[in-house]
């Protein structure tokens, strides 16, 4: 691999340099294939060979330089002081097959001095649903970390319960979050221009060519932020637990909790059973991610050139980039240009989803068949069931909705419609269902159902035979929603 371990060489104070705290017998869990040829790792045999040590953190590879990451954060809305990395290392940077920059960060790897009151370790559950959702986000095409693997080991970790330790080698393009800032501002401000150099000529290099490179750059990570999220809402993911120390300077999903795929369309639902307020709601999140960065910017103002006025020049664009993102991939969503009375449309279907608690991801899928009746047979199915969970009143809805909406659709090119909605609408998401019973089986040291969810969630927009119903089967319209634990 071609190694470019870059923030090991900053100031030490950012960060601790420690080797990991090996795991009891660590064991495969699955090795992602496709982010280990991205890396370059499978080029090298001593890597491939010992991938399982090295996640276990058994073995270190000489090229590799552990440390934990210092930052600080806005938790919930509130300072929470000094947080860091307190239970993972990056462990190197690497360019990859593209020349990207890609950060290599094992998680779940023993304590470190950030580690507070927590055992530095993480637990296989959590572990699972990390590595699944990644895997997904980055072939829906959400930009993402993702990881190279996991292991299960014999550590034991109790959390509610007993359960068994696990260890997750995360590949991100960047691990500097928000809260590294924070983190410069409140107890180590003179480092703040060198960091700012070093994020912009590693991350956002082409922010040289500005005259002011400084707000150029923070420009450029409120439009990717805005992106993001614009994203998120699309596919229906809600991430959970969005404090500034979650949030990526690169626009990149970072730190998988208590998320959750939307199934039942509920704006207002409640993934994080902590988040008592509804803080982090799906409908939140673009304001979130606007709060989070308002608090963020103002700490750039002790860099020359940099003012309140100028700091608000960049943040200005985040309401439109995010709007403009999002209606665009509505309208694809619908396979309709974007103009005024596609958008019109897309809300009133949103409404009918709402009103009626149907499935965010089957019922933008079923409208395939809605224009080439019996051409799709598994859309076929899924607009049945969306009709039979509707009253009349939902029917005569869905009814005239569709009768403007296929007039609409005459005025485009059938096939560029149909490629619309087959390209922006997936068949699969990783279901909370999906998820706990890879789980189940896992606890229990089987790991196919791990690998079956992998390879299914590889083609999120293809139909696959080895789908099974319970793959695109949302909760009863009346089931409570299940918030998940922030316990990992």
């Amino acid at each position: 691999m071609n190694y470019k371990n870059t923030y090991a060489a900053l100031d030490p104070r950012l960060y601790h340099k420690q080797p990991p705290t090996p795991l009891k017998n660590p064991q495969a869990g699955h090795f992602n294939e496709q982010v280990a040829k991205q890396l370059g790792w499978t080029d090298e045999k001593d890597l491939m060979a010992r991938w399982v040590d090295i996640l276990g953190g058994t073995y270190v590879p000489k090229e590799f330089e552990p440390l934990a990451m210092a930052y600080a954060g806005h938790q919930f809305g509130q300072w929470a002081g000094q947080l860091g990395d307190g239970r993972g290392l990056l462990m190197a940077q690497v360019l990859d097959h593209n020349n990207v920059l890609q950060d290599l960060h094992l998680k779940g790897i023993g304590l470190t001095p950030y580690s507070r009151m927590g055992d530095g370790r993480a637990v296989l559950r959590s572990t699972i649903r990390e590595y699944l959702c990644g895997h997904a986000l980055s072939t829906l095409g959400v930009p993402s970390s993702n990881a190279l693997g996991f292991v299960v080991s014999d550590t034991p970790v109790r959390r509610e319960r007993m359960e068994v330790g696990a260890a997750l080698m995360r590949v991100a393009d960047s691990h500097i979050r928000l809260g590294h800032i924070e983190w410069i501002a409140s107890y180590a401000p003179e480092l703040l221009s060198e960091f700012t150099d070093y994020m912009i000529d590693t991350y956002y290099p082409e922010c040289r060519d500005s005259q002011t490179p400084v707000l150029a750059f923070l420009s450029e990570v409120v439009t990717r932020t805005a992106r993001m999220i614009a994203d998120w809402q699309l596919i229906g993911f809600a991430h959970g637990v969005m404090n500034t120390d979650n949030l990526s300077i690169t626009g990149s999903t970072l730190d998988f909790g208590p998320f959750g795929f939307m199934e039942r369309f509920d704006p207002s639902w409640i993934n994080n059973h902590s988040d008592h307020t509804g803080r982090y709601t799906y409908q939140n999140q673009p304001a979130i991610g606007y709060w989070n960065l308002n608090i963020w910017l103002p700490h750039f103002m002790r860099l020359d050139g940099v003012t309140r006025e100028s700091l608000a020049d960049c943040l200005a664009p985040y309401e439109t980039s995010f709007m403009q993102h999002y209606q665009q991939g509505l309208c694809r969503k619908l396979g309709l240009p974007h103009e005024q009375s596609s958008l019109e449309l897309a809300f009133e279907w949103l409404t009918l989803l709402e009103d009626n608690k149907l499935d965010y991801t089957n019922s933008f899928r079923a409208l395939l068949t809605l224009i080439e009746p019996e051409a799709h047979p598994h859309e076929e199915q899924l607009l049945t069931t969306l009709k039979s969970e509707l009253d009349d009143t939902g029917r005569e809805v869905l009814q005239d909705w569709s009768t403007r909406y296929l007039t609409q659709i005459e005025k485009q090119d059938r096939s560029a419609v149909i490629e619309s909605l087959s390209t922006h609408n997936p068949v699969y998401i990783l279901r909370n269902n999906m998820a706990q019973r890879a789980i189940v089986a896992a606890e229990q040291g089987q790991f196919e159902e791990v690998a079956r969810l992998y390879d299914l969630l590889a083609q999120p927009y293809t139909v696959q035979n080895i789908a099974t119903d319970l793959d695109v089967t949302p909760p009863p319209a009346d089931a409570p929603s299940l918030p998940i634990s922030c316990s990992s």
